[in-house]
C-alpha cells in the first residue's frame, strides 16, 4: 500500500484552520431553458431558434474567463479565482471563492447570476430556479461531452446498487451548497453529525421540484427522490456519523471501501469496474500505484448528503429562487460555525435512532415539512433551527449582517410551506404552460 490509513487521516488534519481564518463557500447549480420549458442542447440546432450551451460559454469567455476544453469542448471556465463547470446535463454551476461571510457570497452569486442571464437571454436561453428539470424528459436532453461523465453512466448502468434513477440525478437535477471549514478534528465530526442530524430538515425547506416532464409528480422535492435511488454505496446518510467516537479514521474506513469510478493519468479515464480505493492501495491498476491526488479525486465521487474534503460540504438542498440560494450560506454558518448554536441545534435532533433518521429521508420528497421526526412536524422543527442559526450568526464576525437573509427561510418554516408549494400553485394558475412558468420561474439577480 503506497500510503497507510493514517496519512489519509492526517490529510483531513492538515485541512484544519484557525477560527479567525473560516470562510464560507456557495456552489449553485442552475437549469438552462427556452422560452417553451424545453432543454437547451450542447450545441445549437438550427432547427430550434435558441442558442446552445457553448454559445453561452463562448459568451462568458469574451467576457474574460479563461476555457478549459476536452477533446475540443469548453467544460469549465475561470475567471480570478471564480469557476463555471458543466453538470452532465448541461447544468450551469457556479463555484464562488470562500468568503467571509454569507452576505459577501451572496453578493458574488448575484453577479454572476446577473452576468449569465444577460449572456443566456441574448441566445434565447433562460435559467431557472428548481431542483429538477421540469420540462421535457431525460432522454431530451444531451450528455455533456466529457470523460469522467462518460465512465460514470456506465458505471452506474453495470455496477451501481439501486441507481435507477442515477442517469435522472446527472442529467436532470440541480442543486445548491454549502461549504464550511474547521479547526480541528473534534470541530469537525461535530459539525458533520449537527449536519447529517438537520440536512432533512433543510432538504425539506428548501424543496423546490415538484415538476416533471411537465406535471406534477407527487413530490416536492423530486431531486431528493431521485438521490434515494442512484447509489446506496455512496449517497444517502452514513450510520457510522452517529455513533460515539465517531472520528476522521470512520470516514477513511468508509471512503477507501466505496466502489471507484476510474483512475485517472494524463487525461485517460480508465475505468476499473468499481474496485474500491481500498483494493487500489493495495494492488495498483495496470501498473499505476495509488497517489493522494487519486485519493482527492476519489472523494470527489462519494456523494452522501454531507461531504467531507478539507471543507465540509451541506449538499441536501434542491437549487430554488435566488432568496433561498443565498441563504443557505448564512443557515449553516449560525447552526455550525458558532459552538452554542451547533449544541443547540443537535439537541433538536439528537436522541432519534438511525432507522428514524433514514425514515425520514425517504419521506420528506413527498410530504417535504409535513413530514415528522418523532413526535415533532419539520414545520415546528425548522422554525426552531432557524432561530437557533439566527443566534449562532449574532455571534459571529459579519453575522449581523447574514442574519437578515434568513428572512424568506423564517416566511416559508412559519407558513409550513416551501418553493415547491409556490411552484404547484404557479402551475395551476398558469394552467400547466411552460412559457408561464419559465417567465415566472427564471432567476432573479
Amino acid at each position: 500500500m503506497p500510503f497507510s490509513v493514517a496519512d489519509l487521516v492526517a490529510y483531513f488534519h492538515a485541512g484544519a484552520k484557525p477560527r479567525a481564518q473560516f470562510r464560507i463557500g456557495i456552489e449553485q447549480e442552475k437549469i438552462g431553458v427556452g422560452a417553451d420549458g424545453q432543454p437547451v442542447h450542447y450545441e445549437a440546432r438550427g432547427v430550434r431558434s435558441i442558442g446552445g450551451i457553448t454559445d453561452i460559454l463562448r459568451g462568458l469567455e469574451r467576457r474574460g474567463f479563461v476555457a478549459t476544453r476536452e477533446d475540443g469542448h469548453v467544460i469549465s471556465l475561470e475567471r480570478n479565482g471564480e469557476r463555471v463547470t458543466l453538470e452532465p446535463g448541461g447544468q450551469v454551476e457556479f463555484s464562488g471563492l470562500a468568503r467571509d461571510t454569507a452576505i459577501a457570497c451572496r453578493d458574488a452569486l448575484t453577479e454572476h447570476v446577473r452576468e449569465v442571464q444577460e449572456v443566456a437571454r441574448a441566445h434565447g436561453v433562460r435559467f431557472i430556479g428548481g431542483g429538477v428539470r421540469p420540462f421535457g424528459t431525460r432522454d431530451d436532453v444531451d450528455w455533456l461531452p466529457k470523460r469522467r461523465y462518460v465512465v460514470m453512466r456506465d458505471y452506474f448502468d453495470r455496477h451501481a446498487r439501486d441507481s435507477r434513477l442515477a442517469h435522472d440525478m446527472m442529467k436532470m437535477t440541480a442543486t445548491v451548497q454549502a461549504n464550511l471549514d474547521y479547526d480541528s478534528e473534534t470541530d469537525a465530526v461535530d459539525k458533520i453529525r449537527t449536519g447529517y442530524g438537520l440536512t432533512s430538515i433543510v432538504t425539506a425547506l428548501y424543496a423546490a421540484s415538484p415538476i416533471v416532464a411537465g406535471r406534477p409528480s407527487g413530490y416536492k422535492s423530486y431531486r431528493a427522490a431521485v438521490w434515494l435511488e442512484t447509489d446506496e454505496d455512496r449517497c444517502g446518510l452514513l450510520p457510522f456519523v452517529f455513533e460515539p467516537g465517531f472520528s476522521f479514521r470512520d470516514y477513511v474506513e468508509w471512503a477507501l471501501d466505496v466502489p471507484m469510478f476510474f483512475v485517472v493519468r494524463d487525461g485517460v479515464y480508465r475505468p476499473v469496474a468499481g474496485m474500491t480505493f481500498r483494493r487500489f492501495c493495495a494492488e495498483g491498476f495496470e501498473g499505476t500505484a495509488a497517489t493522494l491526488r487519486d485519493w482527492e479525486l476519489h472523494l470527489s465521487t462519494v456523494f452522501p448528503e454531507v461531504r467531507f474534503k478539507r471543507t465540509i460540504e451541506l449538499r441536501g438542498a434542491d437549487a430554488g429562487p435566488m432568496p433561498m440560494a443565498v441563504a443557505l450560506g448564512a443557515l449553516w454558518r449560525g447552526l455550525l460555525d458558532d459552538t452554542g448554536a451547533r449544541a443547540a441545534a443537535w439537541a433538536l435532533v439528537a436522541r432519534h435512532s438511525f432507522a428514524e433518521r433514514e425514515a425520514l429521508r425517504r419521506e420528506v420528497p413527498r410530504a417535504a415539512l409535513n413530514a415528522r421526526l418523532g413526535n415533532r412536524s419539520l414545520q415546528d422543527l425548522a422554525v426552531e433551527m432557524l432561530d437557533i442559526a439566527g443566534a449562532g450568526l449574532a455571534q459571529l464576525p459579519g453575522g449581523a449582517d447574514d442574519r437578515a437573509l434568513l428572512a424568506p427561510l423564517r416566511a416559508y418554516a412559519a407558513a409550513g410551506r416551501s418553493p415547491a408549494d409556490d411552484m404547484l400553485a404557479d402551475y395551476d394558475a398558469a394552467g400547466g404552460d411552460p412559457a408561464k412558468l419559465v417567465a415566472k420561474w427564471e432567476l432573479a439577480p
